[in-house]
């Protein structure tokens, strides 16, 4: 019997790689597809060949949010996104044996600034600016046209916790003093989450919220999106949107303070935006990736049974910053 093919568009960031290993190690042929792999953006009828035939498609494709929103960053986050799903839809479409399964990457940021109640799949309340473009644009993209002999599930991931960006930045501004609740208040308006996209949304303005450091924190540890991902590939009853995001969230208070001592920070200085907007404007990104309110729930997953390995976030935090250390480790040796 022939290998199982597993496709993953964008596979080298922290996600895809965590994929890539662990496809590998089930004995799946892994073939993937980005700018710096054997099958690039550029060539059509590569993507076509790998895509007909292979069992399961994912794409992480696009580039991170983790930067400063330009207008040429703006710009580029929405077109890596939604360019490359229209690509690997239009292979699932011409595939003579189309993939059975087709996951495509989303975020939880879809959802609108919540302080007040969680958000399923089910009853989940869309937001407005840009980030929400983003993600509504890519979704819509992702789920257009007939596609009768493919399942699609979009993956609305939390943050995710691990050796990976987010946590890099949290502890990097634990160990900088700004430990303590991030706390959203007056900036200078600017243009940088306005709307984008065919059907930009909101009035243009950068929100803000008066939160208190109380914004609701939705995570999954990497382990989990494995897991989830491979729990999805296995359930043909699951379809549409599902979020990745562990049933125990909690809020920017509590996950700074719980970050502090682990990092065994003395000191945690309240960061409200004032001195929040340079630190990010220095680490070169953006305030509401700690200061948006995110609070969803994994309704689907949750329903059909699935078990989280790191459910609890202290436990999880732990876990991330050895994986990070260690890889400081690996790399500075």
């Amino acid at each position: 019997m022939s290998e199982r093919r597993v496709v993953i568009a964008g596979a080298t960031g922290f996600i895809g790689r965590a994929l890539v290993t662990a496809f590998s190690d089930e004995g799946c042929e892994v073939r993937t597809i980005g700018r710096h792999a054997a099958v690039s953006w550029t060539d059509p009828v590569g993507i076509a060949r790998l895509v007909d035939g292979a069992e399961v498609l994912l794409n992480l494709a696009g580039k991170s949010v983790n930067c400063r929103y330009t207008d040429e960053n703006r710009d580029e986050i929405l077109r890596s996104r939604v360019e490359t799903t229209t690509a690997l839809r239009q292979a699932v479409a011409a595939a003579a044996q189309p993939p059975r399964v087709w996951l495509n990457a989303s975020t939880a940021t879809i959802y609108r600034h919540s302080m007040d109640r969680p958000n399923t799949e089910i009853d989940g309340v869309l937001g407005s600016g840009f980030s929400v473009d983003v993600a509504t644009s890519w979704e819509r993209e992702f789920f257009a046209g007939e596609l009768p002999h493919t399942r699609r599930v979009a993956l609305r991931m939390a943050i995710v916790l691990g050796d990976g960006p987010a946590t890099r930045m949290l502890v990097r501004l634990a160990r900088l003093g700004l430990g303590g609740p991030q706390v959203d208040g007056w900036w200078p308006q600017h243009g940088r989450y306005r709307g984008i996209g065919a059907h930009p949304s909101g009035d243009g303005r950068a929100p803000h919220h008066d939160t208190k450091g109380g914004q609701r924190f939705s995570w999954i540890h990497i382990d989990d999106v494995v897991g989830g991902i491979r729990f999805l590939i296995q359930h043909d009853d699951i379809s549409g949107p599902v979020n990745l995001a562990s049933p125990h969230p909690s809020d920017n208070r509590t996950l700074m303070s719980t970050l502090r001592r682990i990092v065994g920070a003395p000191v945690g200085l309240p960061a409200y935006r004032w001195m929040l907007e340079p630190a990010m404007w220095a680490l070169r990104t953006e305030p509401e990736l700690v200061l948006k309110s995110r609070w969803a729930l994994p309704g689907k997953l949750t329903a059909a049974g699935f078990r989280f390995a790191h459910p609890d976030l202290e436990e999880a935090l732990r876990d991330s910053i050895h994986e990070v250390s260690t890889s400081g480790r690996r790399v500075a040796g």
